[in-house]
């Protein structure tokens, strides 16, 4: 699908930010940011725990098991979120004082999301007397009622959007939860966890719980790395609490002063710590852990990121590095498939299109129909929900939106109107997880493509980059990458900048099969050149021998090879002029 190129609106208030390089000024106002202190990232000025709606029965329930050292058992979610939430919350209860604290993460094919009935019955074989959810547990109604009659209390910390119902839990703290007036929506589950451990630790410093058990107050910063990498995992917004957390996270890291797990992950992943940016936790680490999840059991993924022992965290993360190479293959095929099936062998222009793409293959894996379904949005830009087996007769979707569709809501509408179709669903804004019984896959897909036609204009289907404008010859260097990537954390609703100009194609070549090398001649200059390089080109299209100028949308980067660091184009969009 052709992507159109369209710059921020506006630039005439960029003055305001005082004191930073005219580029970077332009950069943060494009991105809604007026004044310095918004990109003052000490924890200090985090916003307080306090206003969590819950939070005070939280503690009570955290402090008396404490107290009494009760078993505590935490529920987590078989992604990167809940991996990083499970593992804060064993490493944060085990440094305040725990003795007695475990994880359970459902194996997804077996059980399905969330503190299901089957969870708690897998549960009680541990005998636990407080069960923590940790990203997951809004939507468990059945499950939390089956805690509560096993008499087992249950605090449910979570981030997604609640349904109408919440379930009947001892406390639940959840910025999203009705009457909730923290003021950031947007923290991940592992955001939400370190939240809670942070007011517990306030609560026992009032108790004087540290120096009546001779127990070091722990310093929970040592935390972050593990929620700037499950905050950035999850794509939510990265707000100014979040760009806080991860940023702070990210200098932990780049000190080296991270778990072992995510040592050892960035070593399989070929990262050097001290360069790791937050674009690295989605494309390299975040991948990898996911991977269990998606094709055996996410408590690989939580070993690796709890260990303190440099070996078992290398071995963990080799496994889970073939996992996910594992991964790609079964993702590569059924993107194949997806492509070639005769239903929509017309999606080639947009023209053709539906509004929404709703796709089914009993042969798919079930773990793998998320990043599929993300692959078909960024590619028609279009929300996409991608559908496998789950037995008995049901099909299980996970759905990824584009922006201006709220996918949760959206099927929210669904349900209300046609109660009888979807079986279950959850999620947040830009996706979301469905299940439904086979027979009503088609009468789905005709009510999902009403739903979305309801929600967007054809504008809105439109693939649009949106650039930060044009960068001189005199801008594009070494120095300004440096700074670029220096300004992060860049993410969700905070993208890292984006630039566009015409350049003179010097040279071209396809190298690793279908990446297109480019040197480039520099805007207004005759001499200067500039390598650069784009990803998965369509090689009928390039290299183009006719071609002597294109209009490239680009981010600087700083490429590293033999020791030397030098600046090159990273090639978003190329269209021959």
């Amino acid at each position: 699908m052709q992507k159109q190129i369209r710059r921020y609106s506006s630039d005439s208030d960029a003055g305001l930010l005082t004191g930073l390089p005219p580029v970077l000024a332009r950069i943060f106002h494009h991105r809604g940011i007026t004044g310095l202190t918004e990109l003052d990232y000490r924890l200090e000025r985090l916003p307080s725990p306090d206003t969590l709606k819950g939070l005070p029965e939280a503690l009570s329930l955290l402090v008396d098991a404490l107290q009494c050292q009760q078993p505590i058992l935490v529920i987590g979610d078989f992604d990167a979120d809940g991996a990083t939430s499970t593992a804060v919350a064993l490493r944060g209860l085990r440094a305040l004082g725990a003795r007695q604290v475990d994880f359970l993460v459902p194996n997804r094919f077996t059980y399905g999301y969330g503190l299901t009935p089957g969870i708690v019955a897998l549960a009680l074989e541990r005998q636990p007397q407080l069960i923590i959810t940790v990203d997951n547990g809004i939507s468990s109604i059945e499950g939390v009622a089956a805690a509560r009659a096993a008499g087992i209390k249950v605090l449910i910390t979570d981030h997604h959007l609640p349904g109408e119902q919440l379930p009947a839990a001892n406390a639940i703290v959840n910025p999203n939860q009705p009457g909730c007036p923290f003021p950031d929506k947007s923290l991940a589950g592992v955001g939400v966890m370190f939240y809670v451990l942070m007011a517990l630790r306030k609560q026992l410093r009032k108790i004087d719980w540290f120096s009546s058990n001779g127990i070091a107050e722990p310093n929970l910063a040592q935390l972050l790395d593990l929620v700037a990498l499950g905050t950035v995992a999850d794509v939510v917004p990265l707000s100014y609490t979040n760009r806080t957390l991860v940023q702070q996270g990210l200098l932990r890291i780049r000190a080296g002063q991270c778990c072992e797990g995510i040592k050892a992950l960035a070593g399989v992943a070929k990262k050097e710590l001290p360069r790791l940016v937050a674009a690295d936790f989605g494309f390299a680490l975040a991948p990898r852990i996911n991977a269990a999840g998606r094709l055996d059991d996410m408590s690989h993924g939580i070993a690796c990121l709890l260990t303190d022992d440099p070996l078992m965290a290398r071995q963990y993360a080799l496994e889970l590095d073939s996992m996910n190479r594992e991964r790609r293959v079964i993702e590569g095929d059924m993107q194949e498939a997806a492509l070639n099936d005769p239903r929509f062998a017309s999606w080639n222009e947009s023209d053709h299109l539906p509004w929404s793409l709703c796709l089914y293959d009993s042969r798919w894996h079930q773990g793998v129909i998320g990043i599929l379904a993300g692959r078909l949005k960024e590619k028609f830009h279009r929300p996409a929900i991608v559908f496998a087996d789950a037995g008995e007769d049901e099909i299980k979707g996970s759905a990824r939106s584009v922006s201006g569709l709220h996918i949760r809501d959206a099927l929210d509408s669904i349900a209300a109107r046609h109660p009888r179709i979807l079986s279950k669903f959850g999620g947040h804004a830009m996706a979301a997880g469905l299940t439904l019984r086979r027979e009503h896959f088609e009468t789905f897909c005709e009510l999902f493509e009403q739903e979305v036609q309801l929600w967007l204009d054809e504008a809105d289907l439109e693939a649009v980059l949106v650039s930060d404008g044009e960068l001189s010859a005199y801008d594009i260097n070494l120095e300004l990458a440096e700074q670029l990537r220096a300004a992060g954390p860049w993410g969700q609703r905070f993208p890292e900048p984006l630039f566009d100009g015409v350049f003179a194609l010097k040279s071209q070549r396809i190298v690793g099969e279908k990446h297109l090398k480019l040197r480039l001649g520099l805007p207004g200059e005759n001499s200067a050149l500039i390598e650069a390089i784009a990803f998965n080109v369509d090689t009928a299209v390039w290299p183009n021998p006719a071609a002597t100028h294109a209009q490239l949308a680009y981010r600087l980067d700083v490429n590293e090879y033999n020791g030397l660091r030098s600046v090159q184009l990273l090639v978003q969009h190329i269209a021959a002029l």
